[in-house]
């Protein structure tokens, strides 16, 4: 094949929730794209294998086989990831190994869309609380953009995915343009109301979700119906994930080159150029490996892979690694820190029903550390808490001795309200928290495999002692019963939040990249994946990724029309 034909206006690598935006941007920005995933092909609608399927119509019940646990151990280990409705979406962890350190819990979706055919959807801002904090702290460094650098942009990226929520006016937690949020039920408007009786900064909100409410139009997808099973696929589209939009809207231009089965393992740095000039690619199903030309070059794989490709990306000019002047490539790595909170009981409301079919929770808004002094803790950040409650099913009534009669009855009667709460807390960027590339271990493609070295330290573990006496205080304010804290694992990964391995700042000493996402000294390189971040933040970060993702092509769409003008 010539070069001529392996040549693009722009390269994208990954499809999920970054990926998709880049590719949806530069081709609607008018560039010939090549858009690069190391996953099989999934259509959307046509490969949601399970979407429809009954419990009953899944094998072992939905629970998973030895050979699933053996498959996806580590995954496994974060107690979601190997039921038969979507083990599909996670991948091999033999074919796919990596190393640790200190435990990391690393998640993975190998096909096109990503891990956007399996995210949360929990759809929230940052705020100049978040952008400014490490420059106040003097924690790292400092963010190269403030709120109002990227406000236009969530907004944006926010019409176009749909996000369901209620405007609160809070400076910690800015409101978006949202259709109409999810009802609480009963006893979550309950608990609302006793917070808003209880605290004067304590705010309960139903979460704000990329799933489609009201009569917000999105072409080719119908608003959420309640199924619940966003993790399986959305035939309906009604929550957001590449599959269902970004790239269906790039493909519309016919300006993009969809390629799966395509690992992208190192970025070709011309030393004369002074610029990135392709990128290398092993087809997964040959092993061929093939080389495609581009003016632009958008690296979203994800973090962690993005990462490794750029550490992979070696020349003379950057022998540690494409961008690596500061050697802070693989460094910094975060996640947030979650499962400590409480749960609780409410004896009221039992003629109420309750059928679990919504796919949302509540969120409590961020109320510690807010730069007064009567929210001043002894570490440092802040964390919120999402949540749901619902009625205990009938399960809990089959004993030894109820039977006959006594059974029937009792099937047909609700069990009491429980309430559960659950903190996510903000993790500090530590320089020594890293991934590393060990060229001894490879996999089967002969690249090499990455090896974890993070753990969360003490201004985390302080928090979570908060965390979990907050959740109990309120949940006895509100008048729960058999109110229980509770702290699970403690471990990175589990978040499947991993963020900041090749972060934006001011000083190229000191950072990756620049204000707008492009490496500091090979600038038609951009890296909008969560690798970017130079803080985590408490919230959700998903919206960030899509947000920047979106000014970032804005950005190199100017300068690639500018530069062939």
């Amino acid at each position: 094949m010539s070069k001529n034909k392996n040549t693009f206006d722009a390269i994208v690598i990954g499809t999920g929730i970054s990926g998709g935006w880049a590719a949806k941007e530069l081709c609607e920005g008018g560039l010939k794209t090549l858009v690069l995933e190391r996953g099989r092909n999934v259509t959307h609608i046509t490969d949601y294998k399970t979407a429809n399927a009954e419990i009953w119509e899944l094998d072992y019940s939905n629970k998973s086989s030895n050979e699933d646990i053996e498959k996806q151990g580590k995954q496994a280990r974060t107690g979601f990831v190997t039921n038969q409705a979507y083990k599909h979406w996670f991948v091999n962890d033999l074919k796919h190994p990596y190393n640790e350190t200190k435990r990391f819990d690393w998640i993975r979706g190998y096909q096109v869309g990503g891990r956007s055919l399996t995210w949360g959807r929990q759809s929230l801002r940052l705020s100049d609380l978040d952008f400014t904090a490490n420059k106040k702290e003097n924690i790292a460094i400092d963010w190269p953009i403030r709120y109002k650098d990227i406000a236009s942009w969530y907004t944006y990226v926010e019409k176009f995915i749909g996000v369901s929520g209620e405007a609160l006016n809070l400076p910690q937690l800015p409101d978006g343009h949202f259709s109409p949020a999810f009802p609480l039920n009963c006893v979550e408007q309950e608990f609302k109301n006793k917070i808003g009786e209880n605290y004067e900064n304590r705010f309960l909100t139903m979460g704000r979700f990329a799933n489609i409410t009201g009569k917000s139009v999105h072409e080719n997808r119908h608003a959420c119906v309640n199924r619940n099973r966003c993790m399986r696929g959305c035939p309906l589209g009604g929550y957001f994930s590449s599959n269902s939009s970004t790239l269906p809207a790039a493909n519309k231009t016919g300006n993009m080159m969809l390629r799966p089965n395509s690992i992208a393992y190192e970025i070709i740095y011309d030393d004369e150029k002074k610029k990135a000039t392709g990128v290398k690619v092993i087809d997964t199903l040959t092993k061929v490996v093939y080389i495609y030309y581009a003016e632009i070059i958008f690296c979203c794989a994800s973090t962690v892979a993005s990462t490794s490709i750029l550490m992979q990306s070696k020349s003379k000019r950057f022998p540690n690694g494409l961008g690596n002047d500061s050697g802070e490539l693989g460094h910094n790595l975060m996640d947030h820190h979650f499962r400590v909170g409480a749960t609780g009981t409410h004896s009221g409301f039992k003629g109420v029903g309750y059928e679990n079919t919504r796919p949302t929770s509540f969120h409590i808004v961020r109320f510690q550390n807010l730069g007064d002094e009567k929210s001043k803790k002894e570490y440092l950040r802040g964390y919120s808490f999402q949540g749901a409650a619902s009625r205990r099913d009938w399960k809990h009534l089959i004993k030894e001795l109820n039977f006959g009669l006594e059974l029937k009855e009792s099937l047909k009667k609700q069990g009491p309200w429980r309430i559960g709460i659950i903190g996510f807390g903000e993790c500090l960027p530590y320089h020594e928290n890293k991934i590393v590339l060990d060229y001894n271990k490879k996999d089967e493609w002969g690249l090499p495999t990455i090896t974890f070295d993070c753990e969360f330290k003490e201004n985390e573990k302080r928090m979570r002692v908060d965390m979990k006496k907050e959740a109990i205080e309120m949940l006895t304010k509100a008048g729960f019963s058999d109110v229980k804290g509770f702290e699970d694992a403690f471990v990175p990964g589990h978040a499947i939040h991993e963020m900041g391995t090749a972060r934006m700042g001011n000083n190229p000493k000191t950072s990756v990249l620049n204000k707008n996402n492009q490496i500091h000294n090979v600038p038609n390189v951009y890296v909008t994946d969560g690798s970017c971040m130079t803080s985590s933040g408490n919230q959700n970060p998903s919206l960030t990724y899509m947000a920047l993702t979106a000014r970032a092509a804005n950005h190199a769409i100017q300068l690639f029309k500018k530069q062939n003008s």
